[in-house]
């Protein structure tokens, strides 16, 4: 079995909207230039063609091809930081601002399936955070509280309603969050990839980046043969930056994420296992995530990457887990696995920084890119249009950096490894 993160990729076999452009081939000029391929670089894209506005879109490799194609899925509100945390961290008023904006993600996106006639395997039935352990479940009554505090449809579930839902004992309860869903990921790229493109955005992949300059009052955005002129830049290359001649890279700690699929279950296991199709994760320290998609994979995943040697240990972990999760399953097998990189920020929100005239950088959701993406990505537009700075979602930085990234990756992956090694703690 492949574990590249591309050949395997579930998402990428399952797509429905799969998108041909060529690549940059002369040199042109544009309104805005976006840089990147993903939820948010797609989702700006649109907003400012739909405003009248002439988009190009330069993607270095395929729509889709970094974290947003490689979802997990879940379409989930706000960002994993409980709310009153974010108004600790940025303070009461800019975080209040800022849940507010994340509490209309699910709805944000479902709006765009529905308006654009997305094919992307929407559910609309919720999410499940599962509490893994006592004190997992204690701190989901907490974010009870301040989630119905901020209007949020929420519900915390005993451990036998737990059970009902996904079909296992192994949770002490769960938080339903009732406005949430999944969906496949990568078809849901690739359809708002396709309607930017019916609003006349060109959209170029398989187009390397190497230099945004400032030169005359305007960008000028290099490829390695080709040159763009533009009145603003977005670059929304999050944990996929690469290297561009400029002092625009975006800071964060590299994380992995894994996912793993078998073969489709049975009408009736599927009866048994995530009846109502609601995706979950967990409260532990090294999260994992378990859903199924429209045919009936059972996916799951957690933190770790698939082309280390550690990967033996990865793939071993999620067999020994899906068996203790439902031990009624019999040879259980992988038929995809793939992972993908998460931008991790040290206070875990999302960051855009402006360095220079019209010029936005995005990065760090986290983990949460979905809502967050799409939100971000319309709001960088609508700043272009307006340069209201009250449209962004928070307020942008001149210069953002972190020390030791590299290192702390290292660290993430080790822990996980470590983790998922000691198959009798799961």
């Amino acid at each position: 079995m492949s574990i590249d993160g591309v050949k395997s990729n579930l998402w990428q076999l399952t797509s429905t909207n799969d998108l041909k452009t060529n690549s940059l081939n002369k040199d042109t000029q544009a309104d805005v230039v976006v840089i990147g391929g993903g939820f948010t670089g797609v989702s700006c894209a649109l907003r400012l063609a739909e405003k009248g506005c002439k988009v190009l879109l330069l993607e270095a490799e395929q729509i889709g091809y970094g974290g947003s194609g490689r979802n997990v899925g879940l379409v989930n509100s706000g960002l994993w930081m409980p709310p009153e945390k974010v108004e600790s961290v940025i303070g009461q008023s800019a975080g209040i601002k800022l849940n507010q904006l994340l509490a209309r993600g699910p709805e944000s996106v479902y709006t765009n399936i529905e308006k654009y006639t997305i094919d992307c395997e929407l559910t609309r039935t919720g999410t499940l955070h599962c509490a893994h352990s006592k004190s997992g479940l204690i701190n989901l009554k907490e974010r009870l509280r301040q989630y119905k505090a901020r209007g949020t449809e929420v519900e915390v579930l005993s451990k036998a309603e737990t059970k009902n839902k996904i079909g296992t004992s192994a949770y002490y309860g769960a938080l339903l969050l009732k406005g949430a869903g999944t969906i496949q990921p990568l078809s849901y790229i690739h359809g708002l990839a396709h309607a930017a493109l019916a609003a006349g955005v060109t959209i170029h992949q398989n187009t390397q980046v190497t230099a945004v300059e400032r030169s005359n009052g305007l960008w000028n955005i290099r490829t390695p043969t080709y040159s763009i002129v533009s009145d603003a830049v977005i670059i929304a290359t999050n944990a996929y930056h690469q290297n561009i001649r400029s002092n625009t890279a975006p800071a964060y700690t590299p994380v992995n994420y894994f996912q793993t699929a078998t073969k489709p279950l049975s009408k009736e296991l599927l009866k048994r296992i995530l009846p109502e199709r609601q995706g979950c994760w967990d409260t532990a320290m090294v999260m994992s995530s378990i859903r199924c998609d429209k045919a009936g994979r059972l996916i799951i995943g957690s933190v770790g990457s698939l082309a280390l040697p550690s990967a033996a240990i990865h793939l071993n972990w999620a067999k020994h887990k899906l068996k203790k999760l439902f031990p009624f399953l019999t040879d259980i097998e992988f038929e995809h696995a793939w992972h993908g990189r998460i931008a991790y920020s040290n206070d875990h929100l999302p960051h855009i920084v402006e360095f220079g005239p019209n010029a936005l950088n995005i990065f760090g959701y986290s983990g949460r890119g979905i809502g967050p993406g799409t939100m971000f990505g319309q709001a960088a537009a609508d700043y272009i249009l307006s340069d209201d700075i009250d449209v962004l979602p928070i307020e942008p930085e001149k210069i953002y950096s972190e020390k030791f990234t590299k290192l702390k990756g290292v660290l993430y992956e080790a822990g996980a490894t470590a983790f998922h090694g000691t198959v009798g703690r799961l």
